[in-house]
């Protein structure tokens, strides 16, 4: 592989197909988390930086040098149409490796969403193109481009792994990071968890408003008698 340790581009890695986003219905990211035993969502400070649409797709990953976006440039390149950015900052929150300038690049890609650990900037602006972007908060400080980093590497955001190919899915409750071989089972249970839920909902329209089986466990660990 051209480059070297800290400073190259990987390619090649898969995608999920079409059918396999499909698979998740309209599950949300905590739907999503609960199905994967709680794990997989990013810490609370990911958060959107408009009140953006749902969004799913795969992972894109960029690695960049703290104050500098050189890779995300690079990572864009190589994006796909209904891909989703993510990018590790190095714990930059003093500059903003992602503002409007790249967003209308990224629209004219394709690309689904953006998710920084960090900063972004030009909030207006993102809105008004329509791209969600999810990140620690905004400064209008700028990037220099001088590297290093890693394109399409496993990665570090907002307290989970991300791995290129993973389903991201995120909404306003937050991001939730599917490894992409636990993908289909993960999919299975998210419906499954919908199911459960609608289930419950109907249950309390009928005046069921407590669990039932909330006084049976507490019996059983001997709370209650």
């Amino acid at each position: 592989m051209p480059g070297k340790v800290g400073f190259r581009v990987h390619a090649g890695w898969p995608r999920p197909d079409a059918a396999l986003l499909e698979a998740f219905g309209a599950a949300s990211s905590a739907q999503v988390a609960d199905s994967m035993m709680r794990l997989g969502g990013m810490d609370r400070d990911i958060r959107p930086i408009w009140p953006s649409p749902r969004i799913i797709g795969p992972a894109i990953t960029v690695w960049c040098h703290s104050g500098d976006n050189l890779m995300l440039h690079k990572a864009l390149s190589l994006a796909a149409a209904g891909d989703i950015v993510v990018m590790n900052t190095q714990g930059n929150v003093g500059n903003s490796g992602f503002g409007e300038l790249l967003a209308t690049s990224a629209v004219k890609i394709g690309v689904r969403g953006v998710i920084v650990d960090g900063t972004v900037r030009d909030a207006d602006a993102l809105q008004a193109l329509g791209l969600p972007v999810y990140a620690r908060g905004l400064c209008p400080n700028g990037c220099n481009k001088d590297g290093a980093g890693e394109v399409g590497a496993i990665i570090a955001c907002g307290g989970v792994a991300v791995r290129p190919g993973d389903v991201i899915v995120a909404d306003r409750d937050g991001v939730t990071v599917v490894p992409l071989d636990d993908a289909a089972e993960v999919a299975r249970l998210a419906r499954g968890q919908i199911e459960r839920e609608q289930k419950r909902l109907t249950e309390i329209a009928k005046g069921v408003l407590v669990r039932p089986e909330i006084d049976e466990a507490l019996r059983k660990l001997g709370v209650i008698g």
